[in-house]
């Protein structure tokens, strides 16, 4: 759910800043205040973004490194980035 300025917080939920970057972008946003149910993981987000999971390659919670499995505290920031090809 997005979060609407006029809407009082859910009180089973947490209010997050998602980031995305490069092309996960299309499509999508930049920068966007969302709400999610308590106890919801990054990788539920990601699949809820419609993000594939195998093209993810960095993702962080308040500028650190995370996991797939952590849960983010109300409040958190998270960033999303693509997994960078080359060599």
């Amino acid at each position: 759910m997005i979060n609407e300025p006029h809407r009082q917080k859910n009180i089973n939920s947490m209010q997050l800043t998602v980031k995305l970057f490069a092309y996960f972008r299309d499509n999508r946003f930049k920068q966007q205040q969302m709400e999610f149910p308590e106890g919801t993981t990054v990788e539920d987000i990601i699949r809820a973004l419609g993000v594939p999971l195998a093209e993810v390659g960095v993702t962080m919670i308040n500028s650190r490194h995370c996991e797939l499995h952590q849960v983010p505290a109300d409040g958190a920031q998270l960033a999303f980035s693509p997994a960078i090809g080359g060599g």
